[in-house]
């Protein structure tokens, strides 16, 4: 099926994003941060980073699944649905979204992307204001809400994550978001190859989890001590700079995970219809 010339627009507009990405070289320190944690993480024995692996990938499959199967994601899943059929009252499941003009998804789409960014502002002020249990529970909370927008992404663009192949995709974008701009590309094109792939694909013993996720961590860590060292500069009896640490790099985080996952559901959506 030919794509519109509004839809054709918009896939020059991601091409063109693509390429912006694909030119984008680490400097100098990237270079030798992306060598140290390579070298120091391949100074355990193999067998144990496989299981490393392995066992992270194990539990994002969970974690992913309790998202998808709470009552929480059910009740966007119905307000995704609704608001589709404010412009179009012939919607009646997810699949049906992909009807919708490109404008129309998009717009809901960003629904989605700008009620996470503000969950993890919220819940990021909140860590860094409270300390202990509610700052050592942040990176998992950060999980929960970049892994529940990829799915909220994905469901609005009219792709329901219930099968094995859309939960290992939806699991892999999250991955590829959550990547350093700099390695991107190198996700993006494993997601392209995996768009070529029936939707019936069973994945088994793939591992998706690699030592560069660890980059997420490591930024954690760096953004607690970050937080603990100015907690005692209070302002009104806040930690105005411990909460703003706190806010911001959250908010970072959740605002890079949730473009890259719009574009590329958005790139899928444009492909999908032009193979119709």
């Amino acid at each position: 099926m030919a794509l519109t010339e509004r839809e054709d627009i918009i896939l020059q507009d991601l091409k063109m994003w693509e390429s912006e990405m694909r030119s984008d070289e680490p400097t100098d320190f990237e270079a030798y941060y992306d060598r140290l944690i390579e070298s120091l993480f391949t100074l355990l024995p193999e067998s144990t980073q496989e299981e490393f692996f392995a066992k992270l990938d194990n539990w994002l499959f969970h974690l992913h699944s309790m998202i998808h199967e709470s009552q929480f994601q059910a009740d966007a899943r119905n307000r995704i649905l609704t608001n589709a059929r404010v412009f179009d009252e012939r919607i009646k499941d997810i699949q049906d979204l992909r009807e919708m003009t490109i404008d129309r998804l998009t717009y809901i789409a960003e629904q989605q992307m700008a009620r996470h960014r503000m969950y993890s502002l919220v819940q990021g002020g909140l860590s860094a204001a409270n300390g202990g249990w509610v700052l050592a529970a942040d990176l998992p909370a950060q999980m929960v809400i970049n892994l529940r927008s990829i799915q909220l992404i994905g469901l609005s663009y009219g792709y329901d994550i219930s099968t094995p192949y859309e939960t290992t995709l939806s699991l892999k974008v999250f991955h590829a978001g959550t990547m350093p701009k700099r390695m991107q590309k190198y996700f993006w094109d494993d997601l392209m190859e995996d768009l070529e792939k029936p939707s019936d694909y069973f994945y088994e013993g793939e591992e998706m989890s690699n030592v560069f996720w660890l980059d997420q961590p490591i930024k954690q860590l760096m953004k607690v001590l970050a937080i603990y060292f100015f907690r005692k500069q209070m302002l009104k009896g806040v930690p105005i700079i411990s909460l703003a640490i706190g806010s911001q790099a959250n908010y970072r985080l959740t605002k890079n995970v949730t473009a890259f996952a719009n574009q590329f559901y958005k790139y899928r959506y444009l492909r999908d219809k032009e193979g119709e």
